[in-house]
């Protein structure tokens, strides 16, 4: 493997990311893991839509 700078586009990076990505998918139920990261009620629903919103914000200064 070449220790060159790819820049942009580093398709070695995204190699190992797809196939990490892949395993990941492979090993896990990430059916599962949706559900359990969903909110636990509407309050943090809120809390979170409100911190997406703030960090969007930030983005786009």
């Amino acid at each position: 493997m070449s220790n060159q700078n790819q820049g942009e586009g580093n398709r070695t990076a995204a190699r190992r990311y797809n196939e990490a990505t892949e395993e990941f998918v492979e090993e896990n139920d990430v059916e599962h893991l949706a559900r359990k990261a969903e909110p636990d009620s509407e309050k943090e629903e809120r809390e979170n839509l409100r911190a997406r919103e703030k960090a969007a914000s930030r983005a786009r200064d």
